[in-house]
């Protein structure tokens, strides 16, 4: 019993360590995960801790479930639009991106390494793969807002390239072990087996979980759980018929998170947690798992490897596959280099060890190695490299918090806070007067004022003073009016009308009516379209909100689309920016 309770002391004080250490790692600009596997390091048999921990299967175990409940968590909050534009340049990235990137790195490490170029193209496989955990923790928390087309990209690619990277390393492993029993049939069945039955059981299994979630009443808490242990039933079963769970539990999760329900923000809630949980368990436990006196040994090599990858193998595989897709060469080299390693690579590098394949604890040194310098030099750039590359959009005017209270089987009342800004139009105002100006009347109704976090009560002369929270009832498409009342001070411009202009234009306008008013010329047959249509030909792809061309003398940038990827509003900068920071088109 003593010992028990000293495992769960461990266990508690590494993940209560991690978490207190989150503060320095934010101040310090460092990935939180970096921190996690820093911490583990620390506490294993090199470092003050001096933990023994050499459990390869335990680990592999804690690392597949804790990435499925980070995939599942990442698909619940993965909006369908995205894949409306980045499915078949995401799906091209998580297949010939992952075969692309290891055949070079492959190659390298062979010679590098002086080895077999089995075990050098093995190495190439298992760090091939970017990673879903460091992805989705890394952009989400980054501060940084991309656009639609690089962040879906990203995204979408990281939770749908594990099945191409499993199967290069089966494959060399069963090359390196077996090579006799090998055969192209076969690798090509159990790709199909791998995606084939990823998919159906995801499809299958997110319509069960999410019909389950709209017609079961439940306890608050216990919605979560349902959906965690139904995703993970999905994942098991997926694995134990040959096919991707991780695939799978991705499907299921991006489902059950675009039909909502009166549940969804609850499960939300609560998954929120459980992924964060999820990474710090398994990144801790890997870096117990590591030896960091055996990682300073091959310390150069495992150096040459990540600048390989993150400079020439990397680029190569993104810029290869994205050919066709018509991206902008700065989203190319931002995609290139946010290509982030993480729990994947060395769960896969564990593989070859469980195997018994010769200089396998080799590969799982490098593996890891080159997985800490991602996170340490590509995870602490993301939002410096974002800006770099110029594939930032400007935050939006928006609450700065929202809540659904669910008020019938499909109906939701959308509540929204706002704080008051100093020099706003809403600081000396009352809150009715506010409401009375955006959409019809009783459309925007105040619910609840907080003053020095105290329930102000409200009555004809209140008026409100900087620093006071708003909480209104109105419908989501008033939440960017009403929020530049509070946030903008009076004069002038929010960042958001900075970067997409003063003027809004309604994308259904001629743009031959548009050059006759500010005074520019047209050819005939683009002056005869409207704007929407002009964009479209000018970028000569699908539009993502901050796509911007220059027509005449003003810059036309697309503000706001619908679900069905068409614009739905443009806006204008007039005066253009200098010539230098003119855009292509």
């Amino acid at each position: 019993m003593i010992a028990i309770n000293g495992y769960f002391l461990l266990a508690a004080l590494l993940l209560f360590v991690s978490v207190l250490g989150s503060t320095v790692s934010t101040r310090l600009g460092l990935p939180l995960l970096l921190l996690f596997l820093v911490v583990g390091m620390l506490a294993g048999e090199d470092g003050p801790g001096g933990i023994l921990f050499d459990d390869f299967t335990t680990a592999t175990m804690v690392g597949q479930l804790a990435l499925a409940v980070i995939l599942l968590d990442g698909g619940l909050r993965t909006r369908v639009e995205t894949f409306r534009v980045a499915l078949r340049p995401a799906a091209v990235l998580a297949s010939w991106g992952v075969v692309a990137t290891a055949i070079p790195l492959g190659v390298f490490a062979t010679w590098l390494l002086d080895v077999d170029w089995r075990l050098g193209m093995l190495l190439g496989a298992i760090v091939g793969s970017t990673d879903a955990a460091a992805v989705f923790a890394l952009l989400r928390n980054s501060g940084v807002r991309l656009n639609e087309r690089v962040k879906a990209t990203l995204e979408i690619e990281s939770g749908a390239n594990d099945p191409m990277a499993i199967l290069m390393v089966t494959i060399l492993v069963e090359t390196l072990l077996h090579p006799e029993q090998g055969s192209p049939m076969r690798f090509v069945l159990m790709l199909v087996s791998q995606l084939g039955l990823g998919a159906v059981f995801g499809v299958c299994g997110g319509w069960v979980l999410s019909r389950l979630l709209r017609r079961l009443r439940l306890a608050e808490g216990l919605y979560a759980l349902l959906i965690v242990s139904g995703g993970l039933l999905v994942f098991s079963a997926t694995n134990l018929l040959d096919g991707s769970g991780f695939l799978a539990i991705y499907i299921a999760g991006l489902i059950i998170g675009n039909r909502r329900s009166h549940a969804t923000e609850h499960v939300l809630r609560v998954m929120d947690g459980l992924a964060w949980l999820a990474q710090a368990g398994m990144f801790v436990v890997l870096g117990l798992l590591v030896t960091p006196s055996h990682l300073v040994e091959y310390a150069f090599t495992s150096l040459a490897m990540a600048v390989f990858l993150m400079l020439v193998a990397r680029p190569f595989a993104v810029a290869t596959g994205l050919l066709p897709f018509r991206y902008r060469p700065r989203e190319i080299a931002y995609i290139s280099w946010v290509g982030l390693r993480g729990a994947v690579p060395i769960v896969l590098a564990i593989v070859p060890v469980m195997m018994g394949v010769p200089d396998s604890l080799l590969l799982f040194d490098v593996a890891f190695t080159v997985v800490l310098l991602s996170l340490l030099v590509q995870g602490a750039t993301v939002a410096s490299a974002a800006r770099l590359f110029g594939v930032e959009v400007p935050p939006r005017d928006e609450p700065v918090d929202r809540r659904e209270v669910w008020v019938g089987g499909d109906v939701a009342l959308e509540l929204l806070e706002y704080r008051v800004g100093a020099g706003s139009a809403a600081e000396g105002a009352h809150p009715d007067e506010i409401a009375d100006g955006f959409g019809e009347v009783g459309d925007v109704r105040c619910v609840a004022v907080t003053r020095d976090e105290a329930l102000l009560r409200l009555d004809p002369a209140t008026r409100l003073i900087a620093g006071d929270s708003v909480w209104f009832a109105a419908p989501q498409a008033l939440a960017e009016p009403v929020a530049r009342a509070f946030g903008t001070v009076i004069g002038e411009l929010s960042a958001h009308a900075r970067f997409f202009g003063e003027f809004v234009v309604d994308p259904s306008c001629q743009a031959g009516d548009l050059a006759l008013n500010y005074g520019f010329s047209l050819r005939e047959e683009d002056a005869a379209l409207d704007l929407r249509s002009l964009m479209a030909k000018r970028l000569g792809r699908g539009a993502v909100v901050g796509d911007r061309v220059a027509i005449g003398a003003v810059w036309l940038t697309v503000r706001d689309m619908n679900a069905a990827g068409d614009i739905t509003s443009v806006g204008l900068k007039c005066p253009p920016a200098p010539a230098a920071e003119r855009p292509a088109g």
